[in-house]
């Protein structure tokens, strides 16, 4: 016996951003918005707008129209290929620029016009299955406001509802709608708009629990899902977290018997470090495969005069140097190499270029704690005395946002007991005296 199991419904409230950061985004994600006719009007009569995965009707002029379904037809491409399941039906969506162009009736769904009279959108997904639960079939229809992002937030949640049947728990439904908006092909940076960047640094940090474990509603507001988007991002593309994040977001679109807690829960503690570091540094262009943490490094004390050495890259963020350091305790290190922290600026030392960039810094992470010490100066060669107790990790300064592919280049990084046996030698006589 068949019957209707259930409606999903979910809602976005996403704010609409200024000209600018519309551009800004366009420019960041390499769309570009097709030239209006001098004569065409910003909206236009309800019709029908096909393309091969969804139907619109809307009032968007042509112009619009069409860029929406270019839009729309380059996300699902990355969203079916990232979970796996191609699109099984046309997605039917209602896109209003204009209530005024819509005769009364024209919308069939009371909540979705109440939704797009807030400027809002809504997802309705109708599922069929049996008497035990096993969902057999689904139907989604969009109602949204045509803002750049409203549409292709639920256009997520429709592919989700259709192809699953289910959209997964709220922190993962929302934010992996906010990931399919932003999302551009073979591209890990981050590609939000500015505003969401400047709302989460201006804001306190929601821990790891309020985001999963909340009592929020769907549709609360835009700045809730900026902070499930920040957390889905970093899970989607942290080389730490991505190989389990994609089987569990799998396991909670299909119904299976599936958690956070149960895929994270040994990893709780590193999750939080991530992702708490991640909100204080994280602008539009920052790639978090890049600055992941490296976990797995075996750090030891220095013994005696003997040093403890590591190679440092230029493209990635902070780096084990494999010593462990005493609070208060002198050492002496030395930095041997080049590297470049963009194609013009071209190659440095570790002491970098005069306006700083390209020079060794270090900090001290304390592994009871998980907190790391405030970054401190180092270079080529010196003595530095340990801030706490911990692990000492370096890195070639650069802004968080701009540690990319013109990243380039090694540093030989040693470290020892400052006035213990032999001193370490100074790279830069080294180089001196080759010449």
């Amino acid at each position: 016996m068949l019957r209707c199991l259930y409606c999903v419904v979910t809602v976005a409230l996403l704010v609409v951003s200024s000209l600018n950061d519309c551009a800004a985004q366009s420019r960041r994600t390499g769309i570009t918005q097709n030239a209006k006719k001098a004569s065409e009007p910003d909206s236009v009569s309800p019709r029908d707008v096909r393309s091969r995965n969804f139907l619109l009707h809307t009032d968007l002029n042509d112009s619009d129209a069409q860029e929406l379904l270019e839009r729309l037809e380059t996300m699902l491409k990355l969203i079916s290929r990232y979970w796996g399941q191609p699109n099984r039906k046309v997605i039917e969506c209602y896109v209003v620029k204009d209530l005024a162009n819509w005769p009364a009736g024209s919308i069939p769904e009371p909540n979705g016009l109440a939704s797009i009279q807030r400027g809002a959108g809504v997802t309705k997904t109708v599922t069929t299955a049996t008497s035990t639960g096993r969902i057999l079939a689904a139907t989604s229809v969009v109602f949204a406001v045509a803002d750049r992002g409203t549409p292709q937030h639920e256009a997520v949640h429709a592919y989700c509802g259709q192809n699953f049947g289910r959209t997964g728990p709220l922190w993962y439904s929302e934010g992996m709608a906010e990931m399919g908006n932003y999302w551009v092909e073979d591209d890990p940076h981050v590609n939000c708009p500015p505003y969401i960047v400047d709302y989460i640094h201006s804001s306190e940090p929601k821990s790891l629990n309020d985001i999963v474990n909340s009592n929020e509603q769907t549709g609360d507001s835009w700045q809730n899902y900026a902070w499930r988007w920040a957390l889905c991002h970093l899970l989607a593309n942290n080389p730490n977290y991505r190989d389990r994040f994609r089987p569990l977001g799998l396991a909670l679109l299909t119904g299976r018997r599936a958690s956070f807690e149960q895929v994270y829960g040994s990893m709780a503690r590193e999750i939080s470090f991530e992702y708490l570091f991640f909100l204080e540094h994280f602008d539009v262009g920052y790639r978090a495969d890049l600055v992941a943490w490296d976990w797995k490094t075996r750090f030891r004390a220095p013994r005696g005069a003997t040093a403890v050495s590591a190679k440092i890259a230029a493209r990635a963020g902070w780096q084990p140097t494999r010593c462990l350091v005493r609070k208060d305790t002198e050492y002496e290190f030395s930095g041997a190499g080049q590297w470049q922290t963009d194609d013009e600026s071209g190659l440095c030392d570790a002491d970098g270029h005069p306006n700083g960039s390209g020079q060794l810094v270090g900090a001290v992470f304390d592994t009871d704690a998980y907190e790391l010490s405030e970054p401190f100066e180092l270079g080529v060669f010196g003595k530095l005395t340990a801030p706490r107790d911990g692990q000492l990790f370096v890195r070639c300064q650069e802004d968080w946002h701009r540690i990319d592919d013109d990243n380039a280049g090694t540093i030989d990084f040693r470290i020892k007991f400052a006035d213990r046996g032999q001193p370490l030698s100074d790279p830069r006589e080294a180089t001196i005296q080759s010449r």
